[in-house]
């Protein structure tokens, strides 16, 4: 069934934004179970860089809100030993950019000790971090690196891009009971929606058609979401695009992308990865083995050019795909 940006509810909305979406996730999650605790760099007295955990200190106390040491490999290292012995919890990687200094424990440990116990173990682990650029932060500040994570066997991978999806998806990814990396978005924090009062939970596994159309399939991720939004209007009366947003990447749900690609026979996928070996490349393949026949023209990909992202706003903007981009791609389709 197609939504849009703001899912129909028969029920009470509000209308906030992703960061007051992701705390009302945390919020009620650690309130429903006392073996949730969150714990990060300057997530307590702080509130999390980007005012994400702001409040919960004063809510849950410090014994559930800890501001750990300035090492990743700690911060994932224990939080994967709380979850082994029993616990939920959540752990923040500032930026996805610091993924590395942890990847030993993300590689070989949060990723396998389940398979290795022969599936006796439960892993409950969220992983936060945030990617992407758009705000000048500079190449160890703004990479997009959840191909990385798709990479990894035995983790689950989530993107969101809208209030409704942040919070569904992080309440379903604390109560999961694999590893979950949850990577969130800077330049999608601010933006708001309607999402409803009474509790719900987004699935795992499940992508959304958030605009309907006939002529062409674009599927996009994060605040490339947006951008596509903005693509389909400046194309409305010309080309009818339909908009795909997968929402969780591992596993990915190929049948509703191939379902779409199926009616439109053409596909463009736009996600903000340097392009090589990046999540753009697994949905094209996947969408030739699932809807290969239905194509009417190559499936297109948008992504960032395999270079570091500038500090400077111009080169910035050049390098990160936009609306403008999108329109160029989807035009050569036809």
């Amino acid at each position: 069934m197609a939504t849009t940006l703001t899912p129909q509810t028969t029920g009470e909305t509000e209308e906030i934004s992703v960061t007051e979406a992701l705390q009302q996730a945390m919020h009620e999650e650690m309130g429903r179970d006392e073996d949730v605790f969150l714990q990060g760099i300057d997530v307590a007295d702080r509130g999390g860089s980007f005012s994400v955990s702001e409040g919960l200190l004063d809510e849950f106390g410090p014994e559930r809100v800890r501001d750990t040491p300035i090492s990743e490999a700690a911060i994932v290292g224990t939080g994967l030993g709380a979850a082994a012995a029993g616990m939920r919890p959540i752990v923040e990687i500032m930026y996805s950019d610091f993924m590395g200094i942890a990847f030993d424990q993300i590689m070989n440990n949060v990723g396998l000790m389940r398979y290795m116990f022969g599936g006796k173990l439960d892993l409950p682990l969220t992983i936060r971090t945030v990617d992407g650029g758009g705000f000048s932060a500079a190449a160890q500040h703004s990479k997009t690196l959840h191909s990385l994570a798709m990479h990894l066997p035995g983790i689950r991978v989530v993107c969101v891009s809208t209030p409704y999806d942040a919070k569904g998806l992080l309440k379903s990814s604390i109560r999961h009971d694999d590893p979950v990396f949850f990577f969130e978005h800077a330049n999608v924090f601010n933006r708001k929606g309607e999402v409803p009062v009474e509790e719900y939970t987004v699935p795992i596994g499940e992508a959304a058609v958030v605009r309907e159309g006939s002529d062409v399939t674009v599927v996009a991720t994060q605040a490339m979401l947006y951008e596509a939004f903005d693509a389909a209007e400046e194309l409305a009366g010309e080309i009818d695009v339909e908009i795909i947003s997968p929402r969780t990447l591992d596993p990915l749900d190929i049948d509703t992308i191939a379902d779409s690609v199926d009616k439109t026979g053409r596909a463009v996928v736009v996600d903000e990865p340097t392009l090589s070996a990046s999540a753009q490349s697994e949905m094209v393949a996947q969408i030739n083995e699932e809807a290969f026949w239905r194509l009417d023209a190559p499936i297109k990909r948008l992504g960032v050019d395999n270079v570091p992202i500038p500090f400077s706003p111009p080169l910035e903007q050049e390098v990160i795909p936009d609306a403008d981009d999108i329109v160029a791609e989807v035009r050569t389709l036809f």
